[in-house]
């Protein structure tokens, strides 16, 4: 059995992985691939992390999780994805006065040990710390920046040590695997992260892996797109995101992809170091032993 849990993090999918899974059923069923609903598992997985205190999971209670994850499924299952954005923290929690994300490595091990035995993998997108404070704030309209800080710095808001601590602890889960992106290269590998969730060969057909670039570039935009890859099919992935990265430079439409910060009292000068911090992050993480990078 394969285990994948997608963790988030907060404010980077918005359930777009699972969806574009989901509307790949045939080539789910020959891979043995089962997506199950939210309201299947989540309650059950939840009470499963209480009753354990992180001790792996006995057969009976492996068996109630499996029973309740397997409700929809078509065929034989071997491999469960299981997603939600919540499973390192709420949002109120994704910052604390322990720091950043400062439970997310310890939350590895009791999801690995709900399934002890089985290979698990866990797949995380990181964001610029300087937006994700910003869409963690719309989330939490009752509290003031001051509170959802928590008495951090904005700029001790960094990735490095959080997946640093990460990959220690999915190495210390046995076989786990930690697999990252950027939520901002998503247009990009959003094809690679989806299929590699689903444990799909890269020649595995998704209907909808191109809606997002839909969402992003106008109409005649995608519709050359769409005409230039039908005429010149990509014989590699990185031929491929040449192509996308061209079309995305020409048609892409700007309110899509410029995100701005309007935080009291953050102003461009400290969205900039922010954003230097992250880009800074993202190349030590990418060569971190444990973690597979996807990046364009």
């Amino acid at each position: 059995m394969q285990i994948a849990f997608h963790l988030g993090a907060h404010a980077t999918d918005d359930e777009r992985l699972i969806r574009t899974l989901a509307n790949a059923p045939e080539a789910l069923d020959t891979a043995g691939t089962h997506t199950p609903v939210p309201r299947a598992y989540r309650n059950a997985l939840r009470d499963a992390l209480i009753a354990l205190k992180g001790r792996p999971a006995d057969a009976a209670t492996q068996q109630a999780l499996l029973e309740a994850a397997a409700r929809g499924a078509r065929g034989e299952i071997r491999r469960l994805v299981f997603s939600y954005e919540n499973f390192l923290a709420l949002p109120e929690s994704a910052i604390t006065e322990k720091g950043f994300y400062p439970a997310a490595a310890e939350k590895l091990g009791p999801l690995a040990n709900l399934f002890p035995g089985a290979q698990v993998d866990f797949f995380l997108a990181l964001r610029n710390p300087a937006l994700l404070v910003s869409a963690l704030a719309a989330r939490q309209p009752g509290r003031s920046i001051e509170e959802i800080l928590a008495g951090q710095a904005p700029e001790s808001l960094r990735w490095g040590p959080v997946v640093a601590r990460m990959a220690q602890a999915a190495q210390a889960a046995g076989a786990a695997r930690l697999i990252l992106w950027c939520h901002e290269d998503l247009p990009l590998v959003l094809p690679e992260v989806v299929r590699a969730i689903g444990g799909l060969a890269e020649e595995v057909a998704l209907p909808e892996e191109d809606r997002l670039l839909a969402e992003i570039m106008t109409a005649e935009g995608m519709a050359r797109l769409r005409g230039y890859l039908a005429q010149h099919p990509p014989k590699t992935v990185e031929q491929r995101r040449k192509v996308l990265a061209a079309f995305l430079d020409k048609f892409a439409r700007p309110e899509q992809l410029e995100e701005e910060v309007t935080l009291p009292g953050w102003d461009a000068d400290l969205v900039a170091r922010m954003t230097a911090a992250y880009e800074a992050d993202v190349l030590e993480i990418a060569a971190l032993e444990g973690v597979t990078f996807i990046a364009p």
